[in-house]
């Protein structure tokens, strides 16, 4: 991870030579300003946010896979990604980029992170009312994907009958995209991020005992439903902070704990937790910089890259857990 992370700072769409980014990179000057913009306010912000965003939907996935006892769950595959890019489409769409409570009112991305985490708080409720009263986590899946196809209908007619311009920013940040945050913007986007996932550093006893079944996890002490719904919020928090600043992107979540565990060859969380947020690190990490090969040309949608290199590991779970129920 580390290794593609400083490769993102060297490699981009403009050449620039290896002794001028380091001098960059340490405080020096380039000859030219326009290299002092790409590293410090283009490769840098974008290379931590590609880690950051790939550590959230790994985390987010693997939690959502150890709760449902399926490693085909995810967020996307619950309609958690669908709910949070609801939220941003009523505030683009809707609202023209302004969100309004009452007498309070924000715009710009602090709107865009307010719809996004709204929407997806919406999908966790929906999905929290149905686990308290179904069991079943097939059911579970598909009530997921039916709420998914229902928000995508939902935005379809946002986009329907919104203006040009309102339909072609949508149309861009459903790409997806790491270059979307600013460095003014890293820190509430980093701090919160980095806040959830040493909290899940803390989940890693109560995961393996969801491991055992619900009934076992209970015996040793632990409350499974308030242990559900605190992985719940977890998930919809990184999946909406990633989905509002960067747009939706697909797979990292449904692959990477996957890849970690075909890594390992090991369910134990003491040790596919942290491993799986590496990976992810490192994976959204390599995505980005599939993005960067056209070069001059243009950039590649980062929604074109992931399905690349998560659908091949999806496919290989299928074909080996062909009785996965």
């Amino acid at each position: 991870m580390l290794l593609l992370f400083v490769a993102n700072l060297f490699w981009g769409s403009v050449n620039i030579p290896v002794a001028k980014v380091l001098d960059i990179l340490f405080g020096g000057s380039a000859e030219r300003e326009s290299w002092n913009i790409i590293i410090l306010e283009a490769r840098l912000p974008q290379a931590i946010t590609a880690m950051l965003c790939g550590m959230a939907l790994s985390v987010a996935g693997l939690m959502l896979q150890t709760l449902f006892n399926n490693p085909l769950a995810g967020p996307e595959v619950l309609g958690i990604n669908s709910g949070a890019g609801l939220g941003v489409a009523v505030v683009m769409l809707l609202l023209q980029g302004t969100f309004v409570a009452g007498s309070f009112s924000i715009g710009g991305y602090l709107a865009l992170l307010a719809g996004a985490f709204i929407g997806s708080l919406l999908i966790i409720t929906i999905i929290l009312g149905l686990s308290t009263w179904v069991r079943s986590n097939i059911f579970l899946l598909i009530a997921g994907l039916a709420v998914s196809y229902l928000t995508s209908s939902i935005i379809s007619l946002l986009n329907y009958f919104s203006t040009a311009e309102g339909v072609h920013s949508y149309l861009i940040w459903g790409m997806g995209n790491f270059g979307a945050v600013s460095m003014s913007q890293m820190p509430l986007f980093a701090s919160i991020l980095l806040l959830t996932l040493v909290v899940s550093l803390f989940m890693m006893k109560s995961l393996n005992a969801l491991l055992l079944g619900d009934a076992y996890a209970t015996n040793l002490g632990v409350d499974t439903k308030r242990i559900r719904a605190t992985l719940l919020v977890i998930t919809g928090l990184l999946t909406a902070i990633v989905t509002a600043f960067c747009g939706p992107i697909s797979f990292i979540g449904l692959a990477v704990p996957n890849f970690a565990r075909l890594f390992l060859r090991s369910n134990n969380h003491n040790y596919l937790l942290p491993s799986t947020i590496l990976i992810g690190g490192a994976v959204a990490l390599l995505c980005n910089m599939l993005c960067q090969l056209p070069g001059e040309s243009g950039l590649i949608p980062l929604g074109a890259i992931t399905p690349l290199i998560g659908a091949p590991v999806i496919l290989y779970v299928v074909i080996r857990d062909r009785g996965i129920s």
